[in-house]
């Protein structure tokens, strides 16, 4: 059934803002966030300038990785009173690569209603305008930010089958396009998605390798918010073992023994401790 006219008490409100185009902001989302007791915010500067451009006058309170366990129990117990309360992050929907998961579990685990006030997603729009199978893919994120963890991430999801999408800073998405080259071949088909919505919008489909190049073209093309989309492998077979012993032999070289059963393990999601036996005995091996 609808939603009625007015936000429901003791409710969490999942609220998706603008990843750009202010326009894009739904007539719902900006009633809610309007009848909200509180909207709890991962940049309160950043929401409140939003805010403000709509005429809204919300209490904002902080809410991002560094204080989410402190925050929970209190913005659980004002929904217990009867508040409203409405999580937004610093653009598009919350919680994809974004903080709020903590929360709306324990709001779950509370018994208390958590509602979805859909709208814009970088992932889901760059995915739609790439032109590459749009049926199954699997979104992660962003890579690990150093390039031996990128480059084992990378190694891992090299047989994927299903279209892939990642999102990148402005400052590593030259490293990652070249890790991705090598990791997947420069012949692999992609799209990448520069400042969605935004004034200087624009998406290039073409092979990895073609994208790398047109990146290096002008400088001004490394900046803005980019979403990259990769098509799916071939997913030809492979031996996991030998596979498994090569990625933990390139991480060891790199991070040590310890280190490289964590990169793995996040990787593969094999268990750590295994992933750790497994590379010691590969170090002891001539």
């Amino acid at each position: 059934m609808a939603e009625g006219g007015c936000a429901q008490a003791g409710a969490l409100y999942v609220v998706a803002t603008p990843i750009g185009n202010l326009e894009d902001l739904s007539p719902r989302a900006r009633r809610i966030l309007a009848e909200a007791t509180i909207v709890a915010a991962e940049d309160t500067r950043h929401s409140g300038r939003l805010l403000r451009h709509f005429g809204i006058a919300a209490r904002l309170v902080s809410l991002h990785e560094h204080n989410e366990g402190r925050a929970v129990p209190a913005l659980v117990a004002r929904l217990r009173e009867g508040q409203t309360v409405a999580l937004v992050s610093d653009a598009g929907t919350p919680l994809v690569s974004d903080p709020g998961f903590e929360l709306v579990r324990a709001v779950h685990r509370a018994g208390l209603p958590v509602l979805s006030v859909p709208g814009p997603s970088a992932a889901l729009a760059a995915l739609c305008v790439s032109g590459l199978p749009t049926d199954r893919f699997v979104f992660e994120g962003f890579l690990p930010a150093r390039g031996g963890p990128r480059r084992a991430r990378l190694q891992a999801l090299a047989g994927e089958t299903r279209t892939m999408v990642f999102f990148e800073a402005p400052h590593r998405v030259h490293a990652c396009l070249r890790d991705l080259c090598q990791a997947f071949g420069q012949q692999r088909p992609a799209a990448l998605a520069r400042e969605i919505t935004k004034l200087h919008e624009e998406t290039v489909c073409a092979s990895l390798g073609e994208i790398l190049a047109w990146l290096d073209q002008r400088d001004g093309r490394q900046r803005g918010e980019f979403v990259l989309v990769v098509g799916g492998g071939a997913g030809a077979e492979r031996g996991p073992s030998l596979d498994l012993d090569r990625l933990l032999r390139a991480l060891v070289q790199e991070l040590g023994v310890k280190g490289a059963a964590r990169v793995a393990a996040q990787a593969t999601g094999e268990p750590r401790n295994r992933l750790y036996e497994r590379a010691l005995r590969l170090t002891s091996e001539p």
